[in-house]
């Protein structure tokens, strides 16, 4: 008997945590697989001084977590500046983004590093961005 009153205090505790447990809600899709990109938008190209600014939104991509696209400054042949249109609503996802941004600026290219924590966005975001680099041709 004094084996039992343990037993169900501890068996009750480690039950707790089942309980609580909450899975993240679906976005939809049926198969583990993320769904088909939409395409990359058309290049927006302007000119002063010489200088060609080219704007190219990157293909959205349905992740787990949301979804991600990117749009993707150029000036001339290098990458000016990289925006989130999209993103998940995730701290990780916030934390992650100004850390890609900084590398695809150092690389100028989608060839980047994953962020810990954030690897399924950082997926995302690779593939947005690659998307829009390959739409500007």
């Amino acid at each position: 008997m004094k084996r039992a009153i343990p037993v169900l205090v501890l068996s009750v505790a480690g039950l707790i945590p089942v309980w609580r447990y909450a899975p993240s809600h679906d976005t939809g899709s049926s198969s583990s697989a993320p769904e088909a990109a939409a395409p990359a938008s058309t290049p927006s190209v302007s000119s002063s001084g010489g200088t060609t600014t080219t704007v190219v939104s990157g293909s959205t991509i349905d992740t787990e977590k949301g979804p991600v696209q990117v749009e993707v400054t150029f000036s001339g042949d290098e990458i000016a500046s990289v925006r989130m249109l999209r993103q998940p609503d995730h701290p990780q996802t916030t934390a992650a983004v100004p850390k890609l941004i900084e590398e695809t600026l150092q690389a100028q290219s989608a060839d980047i590093d994953t962020v810990s924590g954030a690897t399924i966005t950082s997926d995302g975001y690779k593939e947005s961005l690659q998307a829009a680099i390959d739409a500007r041709g």
